[in-house]
């Protein structure tokens, strides 16, 4: 099986138990071991989908501000987390291809394995949501019909996506494109370098 392939096979299982439990609060029930690609998977997608509920919750217009607040606090450190989560993934992928010698008219790709992985996990997700509302029996013909259309495209963009994955690691693999792992250096949470972090230390 191809990586994207495996990929959407652990993506779809990671959405697939999140919902047997529909629980933000549930641990990550990895079957993996933790240091294979699928434990980094299926770990990764976990938190997609913890963090997918999150944002939904946060959006209800009856939140009390307090918990929005905190819940706000959980959503960036959890978008700290998804960036780490896929920069482990590229450096996977970088031991992986180490020993490939590129080729002398090699290119860099627009973005890594594992950033274009990251879009993956989040069409499992976007998938599993917009099927629930297809099978919805409280819904008008018209909102289903909506959601049927929306789904065939998401369904298209996995299938392309999935492709295009797949033929980046063959041409890193041949040594057609090679890769690096850029770290995205997010400023915000870094109390070192957020002036309003920072500034409350004067």
């Amino acid at each position: 099986m191809k990586t994207a392939d495996l990929a959407n096979a652990v993506f779809d299982d990671s959405v697939a138990k999140y919902h047997i439990y529909d629980n933000i609060d549930t641990p990550c029930p990895n079957p993996h071991d933790p240091k294979s690609i699928e434990g980094i998977f299926f770990a990764k997608n976990w938190v997609d989908a913890v963090q997918w509920h999150l944002e939904d919750i946060i959006r209800d217009p009856n939140i009390d501000p307090v918990e929005a607040l905190a819940l706000k606090r959980r959503i960036d450190a959890s978008n700290q987390v998804r960036t780490d989560m896929v920069e482990e993934m590229d450096s996977w992928f970088r031991d992986k291809y180490a020993d490939v010698k590129p080729l002398k008219d090699a290119t860099i790709n627009t973005e890594s394995p594992a950033w274009a992985l990251d879009r993956l996990s989040i069409l499992a997700l976007k998938i599993w949501h917009m099927s629930e509302q297809v099978e919805r029996k409280d819904a008008d013909p018209a909102h289903i019909a909506k959601c049927q259309a929306k789904l065939n495209v998401l369904l298209e963009q996995r299938k392309d996506l999935t492709e295009a994955i797949d033929t980046l690691l063959d041409d890193i693999a041949a040594g057609r494109k090679y890769m690096k792992v850029y770290r995205q250096m997010k400023m915000y949470n870094d109390p070192a370098t957020n002036p309003v972090l920072y500034g409350k230390k004067n």
